[in-house]
């Protein structure tokens, strides 16, 4: 019971040797900033594929993990931001959206690479050519899920007319909205611990730090949730009209210190295990 308290005491430790705050607020704010750009990505390529309707869909997934108190004014934000239909693909303007939205993995990139105490071997163009790689695979990706997630209460509904004894389990339509969001978050992390920096691991390498990073930030969230329920005035008298940015800006502060924690957790575990990085 000791050794693994020891071993989460000492990811802690080496994340504030490693500046984990800092980095944190890092992540924080390129995540923020690199949101609306990857959303008005996704809706340039799901109006060029003529599916614009599904945009809309994967803020609901992407916000779907998020406390609704944080949520509920970003969204607001975002659908301000995307009411312009847009059909600029090739344009500047969305090539700018694509290297804007690729500052979030690059981020990412130098959380985990100060976590795992690894140094970049990569040319710096390489890696950029990589995080536009992921955010165009996972505009796709995204598209796709949505598209998914809008056929299945279709689909169920259906399924209701021709066998009617199944309209009490309506549940199992909200249950696999959930579960698309939480396959996406999966998934995410698996790849970006695996692929995104220096070195290569396997998955049981990553596992511990992704499943502690899943079971903080679910925690996290209900906490931060209560407290803005019941505390929320305090930014709206601090921040004034920018309380939904900074109770966001906080929200991924908090949630980037954890992801960093679940790398580093992952590097004590090979620590206390003896491997060499």
């Amino acid at each position: 019971m000791l050794m693994p308290f020891r071993v989460a005491w000492e990811a802690f430790e080496h994340f504030l040797e490693d500046d984990g705050w800092a980095i944190s607020s890092h992540i924080a704010l390129n995540g923020l900033m690199s949101l609306f750009p990857f959303l008005i990505l996704v809706t340039a390529l799901a109006s060029f594929a003529g599916a614009r309707p599904y945009s809309d869909e994967v803020t609901r997934i992407l916000l779907e993990a998020w406390p609704e108190v944080v949520a509920r004014p970003i969204a607001r934000e975002i659908e301000t931001v995307l009411t312009t239909t847009r059909t600029d693909l090739l344009t500047i303007g969305a090539l700018l959206a694509v290297y804007f939205a690729s500052n979030g993995v690059e981020a990412l990139r130098a959380g985990l690479n100060r976590a795992y105490e690894v140094r970049e071997t990569r040319w710096w163009y390489l890696c950029r050519l990589e995080s536009i790689a992921y955010v165009l695979i996972g505009a796709v990706a995204l598209l796709v899920t949505a598209v998914l997630v809008v056929l299945g209460p279709l689909i169920w509904a259906t399924a209701v007319r021709i066998v009617p004894w199944l309209a009490p389990f309506g549940w199992v339509v909200l249950f696999l909205r959930v579960a698309a969001a939480s396959v996406v978050i999966v998934i995410a992390l698996t790849v970006v611990h695996l692929l995104l920096p220096a070195g290569r691991r396997s998955f049981v390498d990553v596992l511990p730090g992704i499943v502690a990073t899943l079971v903080l930030w679910l925690l996290g969230g209900t906490i931060f949730g209560s407290y803005l329920a019941h505390f929320a005035q305090n930014y709206v008298n601090t921040y004034a009209g920018l309380a939904s940015v900074m109770v966001a800006l906080v929200f991924l502060y908090y949630s980037a210190a954890i992801f960093v924690l679940g790398g580093e957790l992952n590097a004590a575990i090979w620590r206390a295990r003896g491997r060499i990085f």
